[in-house]
């Protein structure tokens, strides 16, 4: 991962951890249904942020860096990554 993004990732998930730990006491303290599915919405969308950070660090680095190679094995796997990953998000 590009280092230059690292910090901000870390900050972002450590937040959301904060959140999901908020959401916990929320239903310990048997709060309103509605309220936690709100939070939880909110914890799902953080997430899907982080998610997209991390996916243009991915293409302005890893797949960035396969393609100047010049290795098609290399560039090739990259994109395969990415297929992958894609596939994974439809389920």
């Amino acid at each position: 991962m590009c280092n230059k993004n690292s910090k901000q990732i870390i900050a972002s998930l450590n937040r959301i951890a904060g959140q999901v730990r908020g959401v916990g006491q929320m239903v310990e303290d048997e709060r309103y249904c509605i309220d936690i599915l709100n939070q939880i919405h909110a914890v799902k969308a953080a997430l899907s942020k982080v998610e997209n950070q991390v996916l243009r660090s991915h293409a302005a680095c890893c797949v960035e860096e396969a393609i100047a190679s010049g290795d098609a094995d290399l560039q090739r796997a990259k994109f395969n990554e990415l297929v992958e990953v894609f596939a994974k998000a439809k389920l």
